[in-house]
């Protein structure tokens, strides 16, 4: 049977052999010593005389200050949570009689003084047994010691001999413990936790690109970011020159993961929205309705793009003459054509051909000034290549493009976007894009979200985008297929973690499939995994859920939870108004208050302010999504709109049918319920005044 020492009040002698738990605080007391004494090595790093100048000591010393933090001892955070005991050496042999090596498993690597591992990080290749190893395959380990932690005090500890057929196999309770702890402040990481399926994913190879299906609770986003951690671990010197980025659905999102990478020290990683990645050029103060938002996503606007841009060449009319002294150099129209066919043939960015018609304009010149006799070298070129008449005739033939000032006409006059968009928009749906009220300029334009991806779509055809190592983009399923190409633009020359679940695309544009999602991302070789144990959500509440997964994502599986919660559920009608409804929601928080951890209540949009009323009358502060929950202060409205990627532990959702009839059609209206359903770790408590959806009550 596997041993399980419970919490202690005592404090044992640390020098103990006899007490396993005493022994183990011993090492986790002096690996912390040992981490505090390699912070403090850094520390008194003097760099004084190794730095040839001012910005070498600059980049330096930021380079010390980076690993001073990431060398923090964060006390509320386990140093090491397991520890393996392999049966043989690993890559190596053992004298005989003696015992395999020991290895703590813990966030980041310690050693002591003399250089040996206190601690191994778990990214490490030597701790990947402990999530992998099991007894039909042990991996070399005898013992897998699972290690407990009230307030950063180790407390007790759960061993698995792998290799005894004499213990029975059975369900960590330390594990299980850990999953189910209450949540207060942001998410978590999950390295202690890591399943078999999910280090598969986090351990995969930095070349290819991994796209994550996972229902709710299923830990997707999670396991993102582990993989982002272990990336910039295997491939640290080759991340660290071409940079990370995590793109999640919005600021609220972003703030609610935005610890994980710092305490597994990673602190370099950027985040963004796909807002921010598009709106380096305009000012977004303008809203589309949905339908219009439905064609400015369209792929089919990349063309019109590009058909609007390569528009502005035009074909040569008189020959360029080049006076240099006395001589006069003259290229023909006819032969400038066919430099201007040749850059067209290419294909090349419209920016980089504009840069580079006046070089083959020179080398022309160049030309028939060595068949006269002359011997002129690339300083010439360069000279002539800035010559007025060749300056004049590129501006004419291919003049600069600014791509605000291109998607500004295209939404503005009728005759050039059907110019450009014949045979690839309807007549409709041209009128959809076409402005009541066109703006006047770029400044004074209302430009909407969907606009700011249609120019930088522009800008990529004017000029290549700078392209990372590696993305992560969360809630995938979200965006359409224009900005599938915005961020795939972002990792053209490199990899990505495409995360989500079909069953929870919220928006009219929201993909279908992800073969399709992964074509316009640009990456349409990626391999796409599925996870469907659920370790968060639990049972009762995900198959409540699932009743939806019919009616909004025919033909995916739903979530297998692992966790029973007898009584995590409860469905209430409320007889009567809004008045009575508002205050049934606000007894449902005050019940929700009285067990341990963050409490979320999720409704419609529309119904957020009436909701923050009465629970000011009530008494009761609330704070707003990204806002960071402490012990004092566990209370989160939530607008359903915001509710993607957030988890409390327990939840009140306040009317289904308004969440649904706040969304522009039933099958985005019941996705959003979804989500909101799938939000509590604990318990979820649904009230009504009005008829539930009937998919939820047919099932």
């Amino acid at each position: 049977m596997p041993a399980h020492v419970a919490e202690s009040d005592s404090t044992p002698d640390p020098t103990s052999t006899t007490d396993p738990l005493a022994h183990e605080r011993a090492h986790l007391a002096a690996s912390r010593a040992a981490l505090r004494g390699m912070r403090e090595d850094v520390q008194a790093l003097d760099i004084r005389d190794v730095t040839a100048n001012w910005v070498n000591a600059a980049v330096l010393q930021s380079q010390i200050d980076d690993r001073i933090k990431a060398l923090a001892d964060l006390s509320h955070t386990p140093l090491f949570f397991g520890r393996l005991d392999y049966l043989h050496a690993v890559g190596g042999e053992l004298a005989e009689g003696a015992d395999g090596e020991r290895f703590y498993i813990g966030r980041r690597h310690v050693h002591d003084a003399a250089g040996d591992p206190m601690v191994i990080d778990w990214r490490a290749p030597v701790s990947q047994p402990y999530y992998q190893a099991s007894r039909k395959n042990p991996q070399d380990v005898g013992l897998r010691r699972r290690f407990g932690y009230t307030g950063g005090e180790l407390t007790a500890y759960e061993d698995e001999h792998l290799t005894d057929p004499a213990e029975a196999e059975h369900t960590s309770r330390l594990l299980q413990a850990e999953i189910e702890r209450p949540r207060v402040g942001p998410m978590r990481d999950i390295v202690a936790t890591i399943q078999p399926e999910q280090d598969e994913i986090v351990r995969s190879g930095l070349g290819g690109t991994v796209c994550v299906q996972g229902g709710p609770g299923t830990g997707k986003t999670a396991v993102g970011l582990h993989r982002v951690a272990y990336l910039l671990y295997a491939h640290r010197e080759r991340l660290a020159r071409t940079g990370t980025l995590v793109i999640g659905p919005n600021r609220s999102f972003l703030h609610y993961i935005e610890q994980v990478l710092p305490a597994l020290g990673e602190l370099e990683v950027k985040q963004a929205t796909v807002d921010d990645l598009v709106r380096t050029g305009v000012e977004v103060r303008g809203e589309d309705e949905a339908a219009t938002a439905v064609v400015k996503g369209d792929a089919r606007m990349a063309e019109v793009l590009r058909r609007a841009i390569r528009s502005h060449v035009t074909a040569p009319v008189e020959p360029v003459v080049v006076v240099r002294g006395s001589r006069r150099w003259r290229v023909p129209a006819y032969e400038i054509q066919e430099m201007v066919d040749e850059l067209l043939a290419r294909d090349m960015r419209y920016g980089a051909a504009h840069e580079a018609l006046p070089q083959r304009i020179a080398h022309a010149v160049l030309v028939r000034m060595e068949e006269a006799g002359e011997a002129p070298d690339d300083r010439v070129q360069n000279a002539v290549a800035r010559n007025p008449a060749v300056k004049a005739a590129v501006k004419a033939v291919w003049p600069a493009v600014d791509p605000a000032k291109v998607v500004l006409r295209l939404l503005s006059d009728a005759e050039f976007l059907a110019a450009h968009a014949g045979g690839l928009l309807s007549e409709e749906e041209q009128k959809r894009l076409l402005w009541a009220k066109p703006a006047r300029s770029v400044k004074s334009a209302k430009w909407s979200a969907a606009d700011a991806v249609l120019i930088d779509e522009a800008g990529d055809l004017v000029a290549r985008t700078h392209s990372l190592g590696h993305v992560v983009l969360d809630e995938a399923q979200d965006l359409s297929p224009m900005q599938y190409r915005a961020v795939g633009r972002r990792c053209s020359t490199g990899s990505a973690t495409v995360l989500g679940d079909l069953a929870q695309g919220t928006t009219p544009w929201s993909t279908e499939s992800w073969g399709e999602a992964l074509f316009h991302l640009g990456k349409a070789d990626a391999v796409v995994e599925e996870l469907t144990a659920g370790f968060r959500v639990p049972r009762e509440v995900i198959a409540y859920a699932s009743r939806l997964l019919p009616a909004i994502s025919p033909g995916l599986a739903a979530v297998e939870s692992v966790r029973e919660s007898p009584g995590s559920l409860a469905v209430r009608e409320v007889p009567g108004g809004a008045a009575e409804l508002d205050a049934a929601v606000v007894a449902a928080c005050e019940e929700s208050l009285h067990n341990e951890g963050s409490i979320g209540l999720i409704a419609a949009d529309a119904r957020i302010p009436a909701l923050g009323a009465a629970l000011t009358a009530a008494g009761h502060a609330y704070l707003s999504p990204g806002e960071e929950t402490t012990a004092e202060s566990r209370l989160t409205l939530v607008p359903a709109s915001l509710a993607k990627g957030l988890e409390y532990d327990y939840v009140v959702l306040d009317e289904p049918g308004a969440v649904v009839d706040g969304e522009p059609d039933e099958r985005t209206g019941l996705r959003r319920l979804y989500v909101a359903l799938t939000r509590a770790v604990s318990g979820l408590t649904v009230l009504h005044a009005a008829p539930l959806p009937e998919v939820l009550v047919q099932a």
